[in-house]
């Protein structure tokens, strides 16, 4: 059977991302709905479905865009963490958490990334 995009560690390490913003933006101000609250949470679901989408591209070309569109909507994410932190709406802990996630997450999208290329291009 073929691997699905659900079998990838990368997948599912930015599906527990995604847990742990909706968690941790549970406790945001309330006048925050419409900001941070959900641009967090926005950046956060793009990165699983964009590597998702990826999976599901026939070439490796357009699966290699997808793959970086999710490292786009991580480091978006990354520095959203960086914003609610210097507000005070995120504490400290909570932020290094999610960043040390964000960026071992950020570390398997590289490797994909460069797996997928050859010294033509992506293959």
């Amino acid at each position: 059977m073929k691997p699905s995009y659900q079998d990838l560690r990368v997948w599912q390490h930015a599906m527990d991302l995604v847990v742990r913003v909706y968690a941790e933006t549970q406790g945001f101000p309330r006048e925050e709905l419409y900001g941070l609250t959900s641009q967090m949470r926005s950046a956060a679901v793009s990165i699983p479905s964009n590597i998702a989408e990826g999976k599901g591209r026939s070439t490796g070309r357009d699966r290699n865009l997808f793959f970086c569109h999710a490292r786009g909507s991580l480091l978006e994410l990354q520095t959203q963490i960086l914003i609610a932190e210097r507000l005070k709406i995120l504490e400290a802990s909570s932020a290094g958490e999610l960043t040390n996630l964000a960026a071992d997450i950020g570390r398997m999208l590289n490797a994909l990334i460069q797996s997928m290329r050859g010294p033509e291009g992506p293959k």
